[in-house]
């Protein structure tokens, strides 16, 4: 067992955000929106974690390797930007992070839009985490749930063995899982040295460990080929890697955590910071004009230049589907 002390910091910067609609299109996905503090989800994710490793690695698409070179530019340091032609989801991303790193280097893979608070308490789940990756673990990190989320995926764990992964529960279920006590949201974030992935990932998904691998070796300057990444299977790294390895670990931890994947969460965050309310608890988004909720609780307004949404936030994961239906129109709202 070789000990690493190179941490690199891998940012995964794909997604949409359609559940945020309006407020995350295309062409401005909901981790670039300087709604929190006056700063991105991005930027906030490279600081949270600047002073843990001592390299970066962004991973990103081909329509937003602008924006999040602007954000780096910040930081006034040196990282390496991987531009993928087409998104092939998270086992390939990650899997372009660890072919371009040494084998014994710890990545610490996050995505770049939740949410984390309690620096401290980060920086605890961090070093259990690079401990157990430096044994040749890879690991996962558990939020301890806070109320019954169909949105999440679950870990159930006895300790820091993982016993099962779960796809997101119907309400039913998670509320079991809620009452058992062992059972982790699966926030997402995982540590391992780059060797023990490619080696799992080459173990469990030998066409994406073997096309991924096709592609990485013809960029041109962290630009991957698009004809290459056609051929890359697009499976995520739970499903690739982490629900069927039998070598992981899990890291529980306390810190305050949200993917701020719904406007419920939004509403929720926003709330706690002090973001305006009605007496019926009733919050507007991106305007000043004067908006009245009448007979209305607990909802929310979003205005953009070119749309409006109203909605309870209970409902928030409905949004998605409203995002689908403008798909279906090829609407230029998206």
């Amino acid at each position: 067992m070789v000990i690493s002390n190179d941490i690199t910091h891998v940012v995964l910067t794909g997604g949409i955000g359609s559940r945020l609609w309006p407020l995350s299109r295309k062409s401005q996905p909901k981790q670039y929106l300087e709604l929190f503090d006056g700063q991105s989800l991005f930027e906030k994710t490279v600081a949270r974690n600047e002073n843990v490793s001592n390299k970066t690695i962004v991973v990103g698409n081909i329509e937003n390797y602008k924006m999040s070179n602007t954000i780096m530019l910040k930081f006034n340091k040196p990282f390496t930007h991987i531009v993928e032609a087409i998104p092939r989801n998270t086992a390939a991303a990650i899997a372009f992070a660890a072919f371009a790193s040494k084998p014994e280097d710890v990545l610490l893979i996050t995505p770049s839009d939740h949410i984390i608070e309690g620096n401290d308490l980060y920086d605890t789940a961090l070093k259990q985490a690079i401990a157990l990756a430096n044994q040749d673990y890879l690991v996962t990190f558990g939020i301890k749930p806070t109320k019954p989320e169909t949105g999440y995926g679950y870990i159930e764990f006895d300790d820091e063995n993982v016993i099962a992964f779960h796809e997101k529960p119907n309400l039913e279920t998670a509320t079991t899982y809620l009452e058992n006590g062992n059972y982790f949201w699966n926030s997402g974030l995982f540590c391992f040295k780059s060797g023990a992935f490619l080696t799992e990932l080459e173990k469990q998904e030998p066409e994406v460990y073997t096309t991924s691998k096709l592609a990485w070796e013809a960029n041109k300057n962290g630009f991957l080929d698009y004809e290459l990444s056609l051929k890359i299977p697009s499976i995520s790294v739970d499903f690739a890697v982490m629900e069927r390895s039998t070598n992981i670990k899990v890291v529980p931890t306390h810190f305050d955590w949200s993917d701020l994947g719904s406007f419920e969460s939004v509403y929720d965050y926003l709330v706690h910071k002090g973001h305006p309310t009605d007496v019926s608890g009733n919050i507007v988004i991106g305007t000043a004009i004067h908006t009245s909720f009448v007979g209305l609780e607990n909802c929310l307004l979003i205005h953009t230049d070119d749309a409006l949404l109203v909605l309870q936030k209970e409902n928030s994961q409905e949004v998605k589907q409203v995002y689908q239906q403008l798909e279906l129109l090829e609407s230029p709202l998206l």
